[in-house]
């Protein structure tokens, strides 16, 4: 590592870790999904000093570009009352609690094989083609759309039935709101939408 990519990487970093805690610290909403993009911009820039190119621009493109973006307009333009969100913070400690405790528990699971055996994690790996015949997108691509396209497909299906779901409860018709139906309005005739009032002389109706 040169001089030169240890201070982006020590930049990149310190600026990550400085984001995350504002993300958790920070009061207003807005302001800890701002520093949420940046954080995600950040670990973009330490996927591009990995050389993970494919990494750093999904990182911008889905997260940055749709996640990020869409929790930013949802917040702004929804009236949530997050004064009201944390009265009940405390009945979901013990739960999650637990559920941090299972997550570390994995990390350090995982951070032991790694050391006491890191050969381990080489086993079910793919041979890597030469980087100067071809990029690691291609190759990831060569490898997701041959030897994982059934995972690849899965998961596809389970963002197509979330996608489904987000617009059924979307159309969720809720009382006592008026809503445009087209059909209707295409189906009318003069016989339905005109009533003829026989008014007396003199009086209105």
């Amino acid at each position: 590592m040169t001089l030169l990519t240890a201070m982006f990487f020590y930049l990149f970093s310190g600026v990550a870790i400085g984001a995350a805690l504002m993300v958790i610290s920070s009061r207003n909403p807005v302001h800890s999904v701002l520093f949420l993009i940046l954080a995600f911009f950040n670990a973009a820039g330490l996927f591009m000093i990995a050389g993970a190119e494919f990494l750093a621009l999904i990182l911008i493109v889905v997260y940055v570009g749709a996640v990020a973006v869409l929790f930013l307009f949802v917040v702004m333009m929804l009236d949530v009352d997050f004064v009201e969100l944390r009265q009940g913070f405390l009945q979901y400690l013990p739960v999650g609690s637990v559920v941090g405790l299972v997550l570390i528990g994995e990390l350090l699971i995982v951070l032991g094989a790694s050391i006491i055996s890191p050969e381990t994690a080489g086993t079910a790996l793919q041979p890597i083609p030469d980087p100067a015949i071809r990029s690691n997108t291609a190759a990831l691509g060569d490898v997701l759309y041959t030897h994982y396209i059934f995972y690849f497909q899965l998961a596809g299906l389970v963002l197509l039935v979330a996608m489904i779901g987000a617009i059924v409860l979307t159309l969720h018709h809720r009382p006592k709101v008026q809503r445009q139906n087209i059909s209707d309005q295409v189906a009318r005739t003069k016989e339905t939408s005109i009533e003829v009032k026989q008014v007396e002389s003199g009086r209105g109706i």
